[in-house]
């Protein structure tokens, strides 16, 4: 899965003893690790990466060493093995890389606790809750057919998803169909997404505003409304939005989208598909659960961040290896579990010497079982039970005469322009 070109396994300089392949593969390798402390998960790997090398030159022993030597390479490296793997994605996932005209890709953030050393309060912040740890915030972008990543940002416990995704739209394929949970409604975000070519289907709570009979749009259908803060209605055009309900009385569901063909996309579809970003859900619990990078090991704030950045690597990596073992064509269900157990096993036995063919059938065979669960997966007394109240129903009002005529204007520079 890794790039054949632009990660070296051996450079001119003799005193270099991280070259940029040993580099990678150890980081993925820690990434697997189940180990608490760092310095056990870097022996491990270390190890590893020896055996899996022997006729190379062998690297540095000490875990600051390789942190350093990592921390000035790792921006460079990540943007070579992140393209190489968004190219196998692609190809692995064959026809289901696209729905129609669009990709489907999946947005929401998550924090991950980090230790609890002075420079990583001062520097990553601790999402302004009490008693928390240090935090880092990530937001990933996922394809949802295949359930792994495609990009992600990170950045200190305060960051905001929604700048988040604004930094990572240039990164998205083109015509993507964005599926984004309420915190990404916002009138510039959205501007964005449709002014780079993309759509989107978000999820619209009782913090947004939608105004109808506006008379801006060509079409008046009954499910037209438009997003167009009073601070933007001076200059900027309102956006002309499609609302779908799905559900009905308190288990309604309220969302926005900026395809208004229903031929395109019906409100049938629309409720499939949203159904399909809770993707996202379980590739955090397979990454902080399953993985075990609920926290990170690194005491200091880049230590953290690197970390972070090849922890969702080695998650996407191990997807990769497991898809391709059992075929485009499968239709069972990846265990995350059980091709960790797999790789695991194989970092073990680094020093024997194991078929290719015998590790492809072992990940071949990682899939989830096919039993009907009978009873609810809910735990009786979960300490950490998140209560966060639902998204409400969002303020739909009927646009007033002052913001009727504001429309008209900025439609009529429109034209003129």
């Amino acid at each position: 899965m890794l790039p054949h070109r632009g990660l070296a396994l051996e450079v001119d300089d003799q005193r270099v003893r991280w070259t940029p392949r040993l580099l990678v593969v150890c980081a993925i390798l820690m990434a697997w690790m189940p180990a608490r402390a760092l310095k056990d998960a870097f022996a491990a790997a270390r190890e590893a990466v020896v055996a899996m090398y022997s006729s190379r030159r062998r690297p540095g022993q000490t875990p600051e060493g390789f942190a350093n030597a990592m921390r000035g390479a790792s921006e460079e490296l990540l943007g070579r093995v992140v393209e190489a793997l968004q190219g196998a994605l692609c190809r692995q996932a064959g026809a289901a890389w696209r729905w129609g005209k669009w990709v489907v890709l999946g947005v929401d953030g998550s924090r991950v606790e980090c230790p609890m050393t002075r420079r990583n309060e001062a520097t990553l912040g601790c999402a302004g809750k009490k008693k928390t740890t240090p935090q880092l915030f990530v937001t990933t972008i996922f394809h949802v057919f295949s359930g792994l990543p495609w990009t992600w940002r990170r950045g200190g416990g305060r960051e905001s998803e929604r700048n988040h995704l604004r930094e990572l739209i240039v990164r998205l394929p083109p015509s993507t169909l964005l599926l984004a949970d309420a915190g990404f409604v916002g009138y510039e975000l959205l501007r964005g997404l449709m002014a780079a070519g993309h759509d989107f289907l978000v999820r619209a709570g009782s913090n947004v505003t939608l105004l109808t009979d506006l008379g801006f749009a060509v079409q008046r259908h009954g499910d037209v409304v438009y997003l167009w803060p009073q601070a933007r209605q001076k200059f900027d055009a309102p956006l002309v939005l499609r609302l779908v309900t799905v559900g009905a009385g308190r288990q309604a569901i309220y969302l926005l989208t900026s395809v208004m063909n229903k031929s395109c996309l019906s409100d049938r579809q629309i409720g499939r598909l949203y159904r399909l970003r809770w993707g996202v859900e379980v590739l955090y619990r397979s990454f902080k659960q399953t993985m075990e990078h609920r926290k990170m090991r690194s005491d200091t704030p880049e230590g953290a961040q690197v970390e972070l950045d090849w922890a969702m690597v080695g998650l996407w990596m191990l997807g990769l290896m497991s898809g391709e073992a059992r075929g485009r064509h499968s239709k069972e269900r990846w265990s995350v579990a059980a091709s960790l157990r797999v790789v695991r096993q194989a970092v073990r036995r680094a020093r024997v010497r194991c078929s290719r063919d015998g590790m492809r059938t072992e990940l071949r065979q990682a899939v989830l079982d096919r039993y009907r669960r009978v009873h609810p997966k809910q735990a009786r007394h979960w300490p950490h039970k998140k209560t966060e109240q639902p998204p409400g129903k969002p303020c739909i009002r009927m646009a007033t005469r002052r913001e009727v005529q504001a429309a008209q204007k900025v439609r009529e520079l429109r034209l003129a322009g």
